[in-house]
């Protein structure tokens, strides 16, 4: 079993990286999703329907049956601020954290098979206003998985760390506040511009 990770722009990017997964086979609980949610905005599914619930406690965030999606959950990791997260990673993550463990999300992606350096820049994109997907997939899997990752655009975690390096950043800092929601758009802007 590997682990494949990207950071997505934004949570509407992801969603439909996990819908496509799931259609393609992958079972949710091999999937985990980790979005930014400043200022208390739960993301919504196509029927507009909130898909966090408020006091969802790491049980029921992991995805169920019904997919990836249905099972969010809002709760707040140390460095990144309140989330909308699912999955395995997202229980290392906060077990992590709960257990005094160092690293919380930096940590469990070292742990999950990134490399620190971009460990370190997804945490930060997360922190940013981002959404982090991670997938447990067998060899059989991995391209379909690549495949289906890359065909939502995500972030190339190179040249983010790049942008960051430039703007004074050094590496993703558990004390920070999250960006306000002004800072992360006027950026995200930047890139596609």
């Amino acid at each position: 079993m590997q682990t494949i990770t990207k950071v997505f722009d934004n949570y509407d990017q992801a969603k439909r990286a996990v819908r496509a997964l799931e259609a393609a086979g992958i079972h949710s609980s091999e999937i985990s999703m980790i979005a930014n949610n400043k200022n208390d905005e739960r993301p919504a599914n196509d029927d507009g329907v909130s898909e966090a619930g408020t006091g969802a406690g790491i049980g029921a965030a992991v995805g169920g049956a019904a997919g990836l999606l249905t099972g969010l959950g809002l709760m707040a990791i140390p460095g990144v601020g309140p989330v909308v997260a699912a999955g395995w990673l997202v229980s290392t993550a906060v077990g992590a954290v709960a257990g005094g463990a160092t690293g919380g999300i930096v940590g469990s992606l070292v742990s999950s098979g990134l490399d620190d350096e971009h460990a370190q820049v997804y945490s930060e994109a997360v922190r940013r206003g981002g959404t982090l997907l991670s997938v447990r997939s067998g060899d059989g899997q991995l391209d379909q998985v690549h495949s289906i990752l890359d065909e939502h655009r995500p972030l190339d975690p190179t040249e983010l760390g790049t942008e960051y390096r430039n703007s004074g950043w050094t590496k993703f800092e558990t004390a920070e506040e999250s960006m306000a929601d002004k800072e992360a758009e006027i950026e995200r802007t930047r890139r596609v511009i």
